[in-house]
């Protein structure tokens, strides 16, 4: 990769929906090597995808909550199991494996106190092989930005 693939990249992390002349005027290339760079970012698994960046809020979820888990058992097959177990759960929007006191932090958003009250109750609690949670409700986000791309 090189100055003119980073700043592609700042263009579309920007605006996905940029059409390729915009993106191209935008680095100073025509169309067709911007295609052509963009094919072989997306080949090399540098582009994952275009998606759309939607606001919680509007769509009636209000809270986002840091739970921080600890499991009884490190083995590949509860580690396994537990992934499988998050993927079904929409609520859970990230999971990490961490390092430190916890073994996962997940970011979860709900409706409210009561729909996470709901969520731990119907969903998380039910995991098998959870030993501990604590939970922290996110009250302001103080930044939200796009990858640090150098450009």
């Amino acid at each position: 990769m090189d100055a003119l693939d980073r700043k592609i990249l700042a263009v579309l992390q920007t605006n996905a929906r940029a059409s390729l002349q915009e993106v191209g005027q935008a680095v100073g290339l025509s169309a067709s090597p911007c295609w052509s760079r963009i094919k072989r970012m997306e080949e090399a698994d540098v582009i994952e995808g275009y998606t759309v960046r939607l606001n919680p809020q509007a769509l009636g979820l209000a809270d986002t909550v840091l739970v921080m888990v600890t499991l009884d058992s490190h083995s590949d097959n509860t580690l396994e199991k537990f992934g499988e177990v998050l993927a079904t759960i929409p609520e859970v929007v990230e999971a990490h494996l961490v390092s430190g006191e916890y073994d996962y932090l997940l970011r979860v958003v709900v409706k409210d106190t009561r729909d996470y009250e709901r969520l731990l109750r119907e969903k998380l609690y039910k995991i098998k092989g959870i030993r501990h949670s604590q939970s922290s409700f996110v009250l302001r986000t103080l930044k939200r930005s796009d990858l640090p791309l150098g450009v």
